[in-house]
């Protein structure tokens, strides 16, 4: 088993025709596929930067967002613990109106009572005087006779 040595050792044409072959083929490769295929490249790498970009100006934006929907959160909730305060007073002040008022009423009606029942007295009175005196004069009339 000899194996021949043309197997082993290239033969100087195939050399140059392998490098003749393989410039072409670079000088191919450079004119026709390199061009297009680092201009796509390129394009995708300018395409995923302008996506970071546009990621980054919407992340951004999301939290201006936030903060302001989170502002106008505290806003809502003082103004409803405004209103609820406003709401309170107001309550209280009614109710304090309601009590003062009725109490000016029941004291005028205690007054205008007590005022009837000294005009029933008094009326009472002379109403008992002239019955005591009409019994006085009858009484003396009698004895008299």
């Amino acid at each position: 088993m000899i194996i021949t040595s043309s197997l082993v050792t290239p033969d100087p044409g195939l050399i140059v025709w392998t490098s003749v072959v393989f410039v072409i083929l670079l000088i191919l490769l450079r004119s026709f596929a390199w061009k297009p295929i680092l201009g796509a490249v390129k394009a995708r790498e300018e395409s995923i930067n302008e996506a970071l970009k546009a990621a980054e100006n919407a992340r951004a934006e999301m939290s201006k967002l936030q903060n302001d929907h989170n502002e106008l959160v505290k806003k809502a909730k003082a103004d409803r613990d405004l209103i609820l305060k406003e709401a309170r007073e107001t309550k209280d002040r009614v109710i304090a109106e309601a009590e003062s008022t009725a109490k000016a009423t029941v004291a005028s009606m205690i007054e205008k009572a007590n005022e009837d029942i000294k005009r029933e007295r008094e009326q009472a009175f002379k109403e008992l005087r002239a019955e005591v005196a009409s019994i006085a004069i009858e009484a003396s009339s009698r004895i008299l006779r």
